[in-house]
């Protein structure tokens, strides 16, 4: 049996109003990302291939996990979100998005939007929802280990293809993924299985707590 290990990136710059500037590990990303190289040199086994999107806070992880040099993949690389809110807000600006309670509504209306074709960002829901896939099969390697370190967008993405939810339950899942959580896949001969949501075994302690963080 094959296992897929998705780790999402360490804490970027939540601060930010655009992509570029949130792409950035903060100093408690770069931290998170420390404490889960030293979980999984402790307490995990050898991968036999490391993959990480292009975007600087996914490479800037992998090296903070012990792997300065990941194989990269532009199809791990995240949804470009405030392009896409960009468009969302001038479409529907009476869909409030002024605080991280509103994300919870904001989020899902967003994507039936890009679902429809409503707004564009820089690739069509189809086109990411393809390269998704693409990536999982590439990374379903019968009897190996892969890591693959992305962002909150395609993980989602990912469990949505293999549970078969729909957009909300997509928007959903996405909400509470933790910064440099574990996700892993089982590759058996009957096709991917979901084993582990979530995880943050590096973060289960009571002195970081407030490590735990989402955005």
């Amino acid at each position: 049996m094959g296992e897929i290990t998705l780790v999402r990136h360490g804490q970027a710059n939540s601060a930010a109003d655009n992509e570029e500037d949130y792409d950035q590990l903060t100093e408690l990303g770069h931290t998170q990302a420390k404490w889960l190289g030293e979980w999984m040199a402790a307490h995990d086994g050898p991968f036999d291939a490391v993959y990480a999107g292009t975007l600087r806070r996914q490479r800037e992880t992998a090296v903070g996990l012990g792997y300065a040099d990941p194989i990269i993949d532009a199809r791990l690389n995240e949804i470009t979100y405030y392009d896409l809110i960009a468009e969302m807000d001038a479409l529907h600006p009476e869909i409030p998005r002024t605080g991280p309670e509103d994300f919870a509504v904001h989020f899902p209306a967003t994507l039936h939007a890009w679902q429809e074709g409503r707004i564009k960002g820089n690739e069509t829901f189809e086109d990411f929802c393809d390269r998704v896939e693409e990536v999982l099969n590439l990374a379903a390697q019968p009897g190996k280990r892969v890591l693959c370190v992305t962002s909150g967008g395609i993980i989602a993405r990912a469990v949505s293809h293999l549970l078969g939810l729909d957009i909300p339950r997509m928007a959903h899942i996405a909400l509470p993924i933790l910064n440099t959580s574990v996700h892993r896949i089982h590759v058996t001969p009957h096709g991917p299985i979901l084993a582990t949501f979530n995880s943050a075994p590096h973060l289960d302690h009571s002195d970081r707590l407030a490590a735990r963080t989402n955005y």
